[in-house]
């Protein structure tokens, strides 16, 4: 996931906002007490998504994969008045945590955790959506896709995390594992898309971002 240099890294992260505090306190808290920190979002990426909700102004959000609820939290500050952002996790044991720092932040009212499938979870939500962001299991990323669709509106986004698969999507389609070679599928199923204009950006571990025409 690192493809820049670390003191590139940190150059950047100096030279953008700062942290939240309550952000920087569950940022802490995963990487104390939590099973691959580094799936977290983090400050960059954090105030990336933030600047993206800002610029869009979004009503409805919907996350897939909320992990410890760092992406969540930073989508929420660019919501417009009585907006809301949805995240759903399979991952019961991480409800807790949380909960906790959405309880604690400036958005209790409008951040909602839903445990359980998405597959299963998102045919139910009658909600017109402004942001979809894909962070979960990537064997069902296409599926994710495909079942969140219609329920964008025109002109909405469509982000994917991780869509670099540190850097592994470069490599031989026929001798990489599977999980690559679905990454590869889900970017050049985007690319050949008529219905979305994308753009793929390599922060971090790759954002794939498609607006809905």
């Amino acid at each position: 996931m690192e493809f820049i240099s670390q003191e590139l890294d940190k150059y950047v992260c100096d030279h953008i906002e700062k942290e939240p505090t309550l952000l920087y306190e569950l940022n802490r808290r995963t990487n104390l007490e939590v099973l691959r920190p580094r799936m977290l979002s983090g400050h960059f990426q954090g105030r990336v998504l933030s600047m993206f909700s800002h610029m869009i102004r979004p009503m409805n959000i919907l996350e897939i994969g909320t992990y410890t609820g760092y992406s969540a939290l930073s989508f929420a500050e660019g919501l417009q008045e009585g907006g809301k952002v949805i995240t759903i996790d399979i991952n019961e044991e991480l409800e807790e945590i949380v909960n906790h720092f959405i309880d604690q932040s400036d958005y209790k009212e409008n951040v909602e955790m839903i445990v359980g499938d998405a597959m299963k979870i998102i045919p139910t939500l009658d909600i017109e959506f402004d942001i979809v962001f894909i962070d979960a299991d990537k064997q069902n990323y296409s599926a994710y896709y495909d079942i969140v669709f219609d329920k964008v509106k025109t002109g909405g986004y469509i982000i994917a995390d991780n869509v670099l698969w540190s850097g592994k999507v470069v490599e031989d389609y026929e001798t990489t594992d599977r999980d690559t070679q679905l990454l590869m599928e889900f970017n050049l199923k985007i690319q050949k898309d008529a219905r979305v204009q994308n753009v793929l950006f390599p922060l971090r571990d790759g954002l794939m971002i498609a607006r809905k025409i």
